[in-house]
């Protein structure tokens, strides 16, 4: 494409905007238009510019996140594309995306001359992914029955450490009195807990218990 291409950046982390920016600033034809920190945000600032040719897509995002607001603008602004731009690559993430109307899904890691090529390609009327992300979009798509297992696979997925960390949360105990119990350092069970966070996808001490308790963690 000879016209400059307008692009809409959604990402509740600012510094990874500017991380993705700085991939976009390589290329004269690319023109960042729309910087949005949640799918509520690119929503209302698409109501008021939305002439966007693509749009890069965080999934994690805080009041509406990537894949809600992938369904939302394509019913709205169908000739906008969309490329999910995550640093999760589980299967239903995936299908979700996928099934929201995603043209695209890339993971945060992506080199800067890949990713142009992708939003070329995109634009084009193709569907830039990954490499590895392409050959389990298709696994899927042959079999998307595999999905409804796909969220506990993962979440199985926790450390028997982790496991007795959120046996311990789940009683109400403080960080400090959990580090008591299991002999280690605060600092350690908050990065247990981090990763806890982020293996089952959630956001908070509530969540995690509930998610454990629904997959028989604990």
């Amino acid at each position: 494409m000879s016209e400059t291409i307008k692009i809409a950046i959604a990402d509740d982390n600012t510094f990874l905007i500017k991380a993705i920016q700085d991939k976009l600033s390589f290329f004269d034809d690319l023109d960042c238009k729309i910087k949005a920190v949640n799918g509520k945000d690119l929503l209302a600032k698409l109501e008021k510019n939305p002439d966007i040719n693509l749009i890069l897509m965080d999934i994690e995002m805080p009041e509406i996140d990537g894949i809600e607001a992938t369904a939302i603008i394509k019913a709205r602004y169908p000739g906008i594309k969309i490329i999910m731009l995550t640093i999760f690559d589980n299967d239903e993430n995936i299908f979700n995306a996928i099934q929201a109307g995603a043209d695209g899904y890339f993971l945060k890691e992506v080199k800067h001359d890949a990713l142009y090529k992708g939003i070329i390609e995109t634009l084009n009327g193709g569907a830039a992914m990954n490499p590895s992300i392409a050959l389990r979009a298709l696994k899927l798509l042959r079999n998307p029955f595999s999905i409804e297992n796909a969220k506990s696979k993962e979440e199985i997925s926790l450390s028997q450490r982790e496991i007795e960390v959120l046996e311990q949360l789940s009683k109400g105990l403080s960080y400090m009195i959990i580090a008591d119990n299991l002999f280690l350092s605060p600092k350690t069970i908050r990065r247990h807990i981090e990763n806890i966070y982020t293996k089952l996808q959630v956001h908070s001490k509530l969540e995690a218990i509930q998610k454990a308790k629904n997959n028989q963690l604990i």
